[in-house]
């Protein structure tokens, strides 16, 4: 039985199965608890309810503050057990949006093994998610800032790893959720809030924040491991790929647009091509990218549309609605919560669910993260925890470059230590 159990055993009888003989159930359960022993709530993804049939589940709770930290705190470990098993080394190539990379960092930095890269928008994350990444000195930690957008840097990243000599030569490896092992600890929590709410004797529909797929994918794959999902929600800003693509059944391209929400501030969704491949029959997705790399946008099968809205529901919610959404939330319950919560929590109102369903919207980050946005909304500026106190005053470190892979690579190829020398 599964219900009952504290989240990190949770956590072990869920990926346990899924990580196989790669790595013995003794080590996997001693990082499980290490990953999760810093957090500061003892259930780590707590519920909040919200009204008679709402919950909040609270993924803010790691280091940084932000769900990214459920997951990236244990893959810094896998990192540090298989290359201590293996005696390597590897580089740690990710892009961010804002929170990824802040939760990579504080997962790799001083690890002896790893070099961490980590590409982010230059002037488009909120200042403490910058702050996050670029005041962490460590030797082995290295911060761009990207001239362009989020999805400049992501196509960077999967440039350089479609770069075969790089890739072999500077031993390369991510932590974005291109990285299956970042997906598998997401899943986790969603057993954890069905089983909550019932003991996983009842469907619950969840409300997902999302730009690049990769947090809603997770519920999805829990989905088709058996959990009683009944709905998931794809909540979008007014980068409103998904929404559109539920809509008409067309995936198309539009300009990036900044919004005080700006970890959702994403056009290409790296995890809908997992989707994207489940709704074909597991077919080839690659003719389908092609043409999106061409002309921007591809059509759906009907059957693969047909599929994708069976499970999914989208809504969007734009500048106004999520800062109406926080200042509403706020005169109900007393709550503070983030704009990219907002979202999740304005998706959560549009849908015509069963009412006796629960509704589980993601909190994905404290509001302390994006304290202008609250504080437009609320009147009220969200403070950081303690252990931040010094995070506006600390020197910060990072290099500014084009949105060029070969600068990229230059730059890598200059502080990368553990690249394969017999390639060079």
């Amino acid at each position: 039985m599964l219900a009952g159990l504290a989240y990190p055993d949770l956590a072990l009888r869920i990926m346990q199965p899924l990580v196989g003989a790669a790595i013995g159930t003794p080590a996997l359960k001693l990082m499980i608890e290490e990953a999760y022993a810093g957090f500061d709530h003892a259930a780590v993804t707590p519920l909040r309810q919200l009204d008679h049939n709402t919950w909040l589940m609270e993924l803010f709770h790691g280091p940084t503050l932000a769900f990214k930290d459920v997951a990236l705190q244990l893959v810094g470990r896998l990192f540090d057990h298989v290359l201590e098993k293996r005696g390597g080394r590897v580089c740690i190539l990710t892009a961010t949006s804002g929170d990824t990379g802040s939760a990579a960092i504080h997962a790799i930095k001083g690890n002896a093994a790893a070099d961490i890269f980590v590409l982010h928008p230059k002037g488009r994350t909120s200042e403490i998610q910058r702050r996050q990444m670029t005041t962490v000195l460590a030797p082995n930690v290295h911060n761009l800032a990207i001239q362009g957008s989020f999805d400049d840097c992501q196509n960077l990243v999967k440039a350089m790893f479609n770069h075969s000599e790089f890739r072999a030569r500077m031993n390369l490896s991510g932590m974005n959720s291109i990285n299956w092992a970042r997906i598998l600890p997401q899943i986790v929590y969603y057993f954890h809030a069905v089983l909550a709410l019932g003991g996983g004797a009842r469907a619950v529909d969840f409300s997902v924040p999302t730009g690049n797929f990769g947090d809603i994918y997770a519920g999805y794959a829990a989905k088709r491991m058996g959990l009683p999902i009944n709905r998931l929600l794809i909540a979008t800003n007014s980068n409103d790929i998904l929404t559109r693509t539920l809509e008409t059944g067309t995936y198309s391209l539009a300009e990036v647009q900044a919004t005080v929400s700006p970890s959702m501030d994403i056009q290409v969704s790296s995890n809908f091509e997992r989707l994207l491949y489940e709704a074909v029959g597991r077919g080839s997705v690659a003719p389908y990218f092609q043409n999106l790399a061409q002309s921007g946008s591809f059509t759906l099968p009907h059957g693969a549309h047909d599929y994708i809205t069976g499970q999914f529901s989208a809504y969007r919610a734009n500048e106004n609605a999520t800062l109406n959404e926080i200042r509403r939330t706020y005169q109900e319950t007393g709550l503070l919560i983030d704009p990219h919560t907002a979202v999740g929590r304005v998706a959560s109102r549009l849908y015509a669910g069963e009412p006796q369903t629960p509704m589980v919207v993601l909190a994905t980050a404290h509001p302390a993260k994006f304290p202008e946005a609250v504080e437009e909304a609320t009147g009220i500026r969200p403070q950081l925890p303690a252990r931040y106190h010094d995070l506006m005053t600390m020197p910060e470190r990072y290099t500014t470059l084009p949105n060029e892979a070969a600068a990229a690579e230059a730059f890598i190829e200059a502080h990368c230590q553990g690249k394969d020398a017999r390639l060079a």
